[in-house]
């Protein structure tokens, strides 16, 4: 075979094995992608045929409904729950990265929480915050009254963010874990031979050396909190001022039957999420991109 024709065909063999994977991105998320942007300019019901189309008057609404954008401050709280469950997770994965008795129990009692299906979570914790419920028997055992967690609005938010952190702290636990674990040995073993503490020991070595990890993790956990919708649409159906914008967004498509609006929320939800990630990149790069 000709030299060029073995050139040729050696070209076009990476494309022949992203050709599948491709098509399924676009079918499965490009299309749907495109399909809502032209829904967000009509005033589709989601079961007629006809889509009158409005152009930008569903994202005027948008922006000029205060009570569409209200709920954002709803999104607060499970970031400031993002931040705590980071820290926690970095915490433990950190000391479990040393030497531990029972380490490997605590690991696997740390990631278990993650395994649990987020239904049957919101179900457990729905027994736990309910009126003498599990948390009431607790603190009436020890002298303390109990309290409506999900029927307060002053506590309802507080609520649902600690089964947030409940939840995902294991996964991000395991992550910074292995992130860890990768770090070369030989820089503890010289930083024991010098005398640095432990603190010293994650502040120089393992501190810079999850740096992207950590990153990484920030803006997941930012998205998340952006996009909360599971727990609380179980737990209170976004009641008692727990309502986020995602719930918003799915009572605005399948409860008032506004699939155009709902569809323009979405696309606003997805430029936050995206702005979020910029501002989160510009503000810390990975060393790659800082490197000349």
């Amino acid at each position: 075979m000709p030299v060029r024709h073995r050139k040729r065909r050696a070209g076009a063999l990476p494309w022949l094995f992203l050709a599948l994977p491709l098509l399924l991105l676009a079918v499965f998320t490009y299309i749907p992608v495109i399909s809502m942007a032209w829904y967000s300019s009509t005033s589709w019901n989601g079961v007629s045929k006809r889509m009158p189309f409005v152009g930008a008057e569903n994202y005027v609404e948008i922006f000029t409904r205060p009570q569409l954008f209200e709920v954002f401050l709803v999104s607060l709280y499970y970031v400031v729950a993002a931040f705590l469950q980071l820290g926690v997770a970095l915490y433990f994965a950190t000391l479990l990265s040393f030497r531990v008795r029972f380490g490997n129990l605590f690991k696997g009692l740390l990631f278990f929480p993650y395994l649990v299906n987020g239904v049957a979570i919101a179900f457990v914790f729905l027994y736990f915050f309910r009126p003498d419920g599990t948390l009431d028997s607790l603190l009436n055992f020890v002298g303390l009254s109990g309290h409506q967690w999900l029927g307060d609005p002053d506590t309802v938010n507080y609520s649902l963010a600690g089964v947030s952190v409940w939840r995902y702290t294991g996964l991000n636990f395991v992550l910074f874990l292995g992130a860890i674990q990768s770090i070369p040995s030989d820089l503890y073993e010289a930083s024991d031979m010098d005398g640095a503490t432990r603190w010293q020991q994650f502040r120089h070595i393992i501190l810079p050396g999850i740096r992207p990890v950590v990153g990484l993790m920030s803006i997941l956990a930012l998205a998340g909190s952006l996009s909360v919708f599971e727990i609380p649409y179980i737990m209170t159906g976004g009641a008692n001022g727990s309502r986020t914008f995602v719930i918003q967004t799915v009572d605005m498509a399948f409860r008032f039957d506004k699939v155009g609006l709902a569809s323009a929320m979405a696309f606003v939800l997805l430029a936050l999420v995206l702005l979020v990630t910029w501002v989160q990149r510009r503000l810390f790069p990975d060393d790659r991109s800082t490197t000349p």
